[in-house]
């Protein structure tokens, strides 16, 4: 296969002369066109042009460094406009200098260096250069002066995550060429491609944590509640990730002893962190002062006024595709699909364009600073799968972007002090369908709610519209085939229990978190709801349960949205309820009528016990109904694409490798792939961090 033409490839020879030539004509053809367009702004002589955009070229060369020196990171952060000041001041004073040129205020001049960044990234694009690479060859050359050149370190490794990204999915990419830079290594035989199995929580929070610090013990969804605080634990909450964190974390993490972690939800000890939710507690002044000697990360990045342009650039060209995906969805009549208007078409620009950038800009600076391991997050495929889809064009759009970036990533590893190898996995898959919500006219928090006698609201038109809708959702729900087995066996044991016998009394005190019955808290995390019981102290039993509310267990198992329900028995322990069958996982895992988890794979027994340990296990999970037919499920939550759960293509992550490192064999949850990474690690002659480090949870006043 040949070598397919790469985007930002290393400046070098004829091409860095190239650019040079062409920038300065069509810099010097913009300002001719500036002059005849601003009233406040003139070059009348025919040589103007030319010259001030010489100079324009020299004063850049020498600001961009100037900045990255001296100026204080705060203004950098303040999206790059310190950079473009800089440069306007710089131009009102060329304009000093030359006779007969007019610029009239620092506003117009501010405008000129504007439209210059968007002139030389426009070039840098057709000429396929990396504008930032300039900067780094010199940071590069900076650090072999100092010594820090390549040596007999080990060679680093990048574990470069995209967010989401299934193995079937990244299969068809290879072969559809939606993966170019992947497909190559394949091809060429320098990585291999594999899968693993992720937990029950098939999300990021999970999933990184394991993957990072090697357990992710009681981590339950991507939200979940927590009965003796009365507190639903939210990843990507920053307090709640550093609770989190605190609790696994014993400081011999992945990237501890000298790594980074960009993006994410966890530092795995790291000690170079940004865009980190868990750092963010943490980040008292004096740790925002502090910046690294490459300028790495966003600040290096928006002190370059250009990628200020080519970013915010690509960002509105991301809002107008999101707009226009959104529009052609619906002309279409494409189902599923949910609303994706509002402030959305913004957010996603801020993951898939801006967050993908600075991210890429402080890996880079990571490798020439010669970090030993360094983790990053692409999040743009899991945000934009949530919302068009999981392999939709526009999806597909944002892989083909997160691909190029890591063929980047590859290049610019040559400007490094020591080599690196590239790891690239995903933290979970997507499984796709239509909304439980949009599909029975009712939440799983309405469902439970109302089964648990709690009023549903009932206030305007709107809502009489809606009120309607989950009773419709609610008939076709318990009369679709009748009712199964497990649903009236449920019963007979609810009647022998007594359905009169339903005390329940409201809690004295204000709540912290919404009830969706006196009593009942449901949380919601994808493909998975779990429902709790706070008048009861610890984990209720399923006696109980068919006691209080008997018409509960019977109604879910016999949902069309749900899968199987997992309760524990006072004498049985675990159990998981489907339609037709029920399969009790202590002891010899003994099956009646049909086995619920068969849809779900050879490990979801194994993955339910491991999760039904956990301390804040909830009463009762309900996982949605997976159909392996149409390789849909409905989730809880109102995405077309999600996970979080067990069914489909959520529970299967990728992994791709360098071919020289061991095989991985078979892996089944997200800490047997921390042991994985770590063994790679020790083969390459990375030391195993020794050290014990406790972090304490410090919020900000």
């Amino acid at each position: 296969m040949p070598e397919l033409a790469d985007r930002g490839r290393l400046l070098r020879g004829g091409r860095a002369v190239a650019r040079l030539l062409l920038v300065w004509m069509l810099v010097a053809v913009s300002l001719h066109l500036l002059d005849l367009w601003l009233t406040d702004f003139a070059m009348p002589l025919w040589w103007q042009p030319t010259v001030f955009a010489a100079m324009l070229g020299l004063l850049s060369a020498v600001v961009w460094p100037l900045i990255m020196r001296f100026a204080p990171a705060g203004a950098v952060l303040l999206l790059g406009l310190f950079s473009f000041l800089l440069l306007g001041a710089g131009i009102l004073g060329i304009s000093f200098a030359m006779p007969d040129v007019y610029v009239a205020n620092i506003r117009t001049a501010v405008l000129v260096a504007v439209v210059m960044a968007g002139v030389a990234g426009v070039v840098s694009s057709m000429l396929a250069i990396d504008e930032d690479e300039v900067f780094f060859r010199r940071a590069a050359r900076r650090f072999w002066r100092d010594g820090s050149g390549p040596g007999e370190d080990p060679p680093g490794v990048l574990l470069l995550q995209i967010d989401g990204l299934g193995y079937d999915t990244v299969r068809r990419g290879v072969r559809d060429g939606d993966l170019p830079t992947l497909a190559r290594w394949l091809s060429d035989g320098s990585h291999v491609l594999t899968d693993w199995h992720c937990d029950w929580s098939s999300q990021t929070g999970a999933s990184v944590c394991g993957l990072l610090h090697g357990t992710n013990d009681d981590i339950l969804g991507f939200r979940w509640y927590e009965k003796d605080r009365d507190h639903v634990m939210a990843c990507a909450h920053p307090a709640d990730a550093a609770e989190i964190e605190r609790r696994h974390s014993n400081g011999r993490g992945l990237l501890a002893n000298g790594g980074a972690a960009r993006g994410g939800l966890f530092t795995g000890d790291a000690d170079h962190t940004s865009l980190t939710m868990s750092a963010v507690p943490f980040l008292t002044k004096s740790h925002r002062r502090r910046r690294d000697p490459a300028g790495s990360g966003y600040y290096a990045y928006f002190a370059n006024p250009i990628n200020v342009v080519r970013t915010f650039g690509s960002a509105l060209v991301d809002v107008l595709r999101e707009i226009s995906a959104s529009v052609r969805q619906r002309r279409a009549r494409v189902r599923p699909r949910i609303k994706r208007g509002g402030f959305y078409p913004f957010a996603r620009a801020g993951t898939t364009v801006i967050a993908r950038d600075l991210v890429v800009s402080a890996i880079i600076g990571d490798m020439l600073a010669g970090r030993p391991v360094v983790y990053a997050d692409f999040l743009g495929y899991d945000e934009v799968a949530h919302h068009t889809g999981i392999e939709r064009f526009d999806a597909l759009a944002v892989i083909r972007s997160i691909d190029q970036q890591i063929g980047r990533l590859r290049r610019a590893a040559r400007l490094a002090p020591r080599g690196y190898r590239l790891v690239v996995l995903s933290d979970h898959g997507v499984t796709q369908g239509w909304a439980f919500t949009n599909r029975f006219g009712e939440s799983i928090e309405q469902l439970v709610g109302r089964l648990c006698g709690g009023t549903p609201p009932a206030n305007g038109s709107r809502r009489k519209q809606k009120t309607g809708a989950w009773q419709l959702g609610a008939a076709l729900a318990e009369a679709s085939s009748g009712a199964g087995p497990i649903a009236m066996a449920l019963r007979k044991r609810a009647d022998r229990h007594g359905a009169g016998d339903r005390h329940r009394t409201e809690e004295g005190k204000p709540a912290a978190v919404t009830r969706a019955a006196p009593g009942v808290v449901v949380v919601v995390s994808g493909h998975v709801a779990m429902v709790s019981f706070t008048e009861h102290e610890g984990r209720v039993d399923m006696e109980t349960i068919e006691r209080e509310f008997p018409d509960l267990l019977p109604s879910l198992v016999d949902h069309p949205g749900v899968g199987f329900l997992l309760v524990r028995g006072a004498q049985s322990g675990p159990i998981v309820l489907g339609r037709n069958g029920v399969r009790r996982l202590r002891d010899d895992g003994s099956v009646s009528g049909e086995d619920p988890l068969t849809p779900y794979g050879p490990h979801a027994a194994d993955l339910i016990r491991r999760t039904d340990g956990f301390a804040h296990c909830p009463d009762i999970i309900i996982n949605s109904r997976y159909n392996p037919t149409t390789d849909d499920a409905s989730p809880f939550e109102v995405h077309v694409g999600s996970h979080g759960g067990l069914g489909g293509g959520q529970s299967r992550g990728f992994l791709l490798y360098p071919a020289d490192l061991p095989a991985p064999g078979e892996i089944v949850g997200a800490e047997r792939l921390h042991r994985v990474v770590r063994g790679w690690l020790d083969h390459l002659g990375h030391p195993e961090p020794v050290r014990e480090k406790e972090t304490e949870l410090v919020a900000e006043t």
